[in-house]
């Protein structure tokens, strides 16, 4: 990766933690979670939650794995270990672990019901698991010509690269299947016009990754300027994806 496409990496994922690290971490104070507490991040992306769970337990400990690892910081919190690697290929003992957390990572690999089911597993009795992912609206619903051939080519790329736009609203039921108790579950509607941060970070994604979009002609490059243009608009406003966050206690 480029040193361009590393500091593009690193602005769409601090604007993306800037929007959803307060939302994640505002259901995580719901829980009754202690400051000694062992925690584990999966697909800790940058690192935002990780960081912020270590000092939510500054007597506990956070795991933060992910395949790629680059942007996170192992000084920043000393309660905090860092691990490359896969979710799918982890070995953790049973009980290992208080807190689970799977933000956004669940629906891209090949089975995400095993996925969560190896989660379970590594929960002590009382720990909770707690996972966010998103479930894509039909495009053909969107409300101009424009955004469904940009969402369009969004869900090609998605589908491609292996990700099941449509797994997250199973979530609370998978969560049943594997046994824990106590599941609550908060759907978040998302897309343009939801909010300001909301269209900061689609307009930034547009910008840094658009271009693949025209040159594997998913999209054109009217068709994105138009719905960019239209994200503070009301005729642009539009709810193009829903953030499923469930979450279930050990037994």
């Amino acid at each position: 990766m480029s040193t361009v496409e590393q500091s593009g990496t690193a602005l769409l994922t601090s604007i993306w933690e800037r929007n959803y690290l307060p939302h994640t971490g505002g259901i995580i104070s719901g829980f009754a979670l202690a400051d000694d507490a062992r925690c584990l991040d999966l697909g800790a992306g940058g690192g935002g939650m990780s960081h912020w769970l270590a000092e939510r337990v500054p007597r506990g400990s956070v795991t933060a794995l992910d395949t790629d690892v680059s942007q996170i910081d192992p000084t920043r919190s000393p309660n905090l270990t860092v691990v490359q690697g896969d979710l799918t290929e982890a070995d953790f003992a049973p009980g290992s672990f208080d807190l689970v957390l799977a933000r956004a990572v669940l629906s891209s690999v090949p089975d995400p019901d095993a996925a969560v089911a190896a989660a379970a597993r590594w929960l002590a009795p009382g720990g909770t698991l707690l996972v966010e992912d998103f479930y894509y609206l039909p495009v053909e619903d969107a409300p101009s010509e424009a955004a469904r051939a940009v969402l369009r080519a969004y869900l090609e790329e998605f589908r491609t690269g292996g990700v099941d736009v449509r797994w997250a609203r199973r979530l609370t039921a998978t969560l049943a299947r594997v046994g824990l108790a106590d599941i609550g579950a908060r759907v978040t509607p998302l897309g343009p016009g939801q909010s300001p941060q909301e269209n900061e970070l689609i307009a930034t994604r547009l910008r840094l990754q658009g271009r693949p979009l025209v040159d594997n002609g998913l999209a054109t490059e009217e068709d994105i300027a138009e719905f960019t243009a239209n994200l503070d608009r009301p005729e642009g406003r539009d709810v193009a994806v829903l953030m499923f966050s469930a979450w279930g206690r050990k037994r």
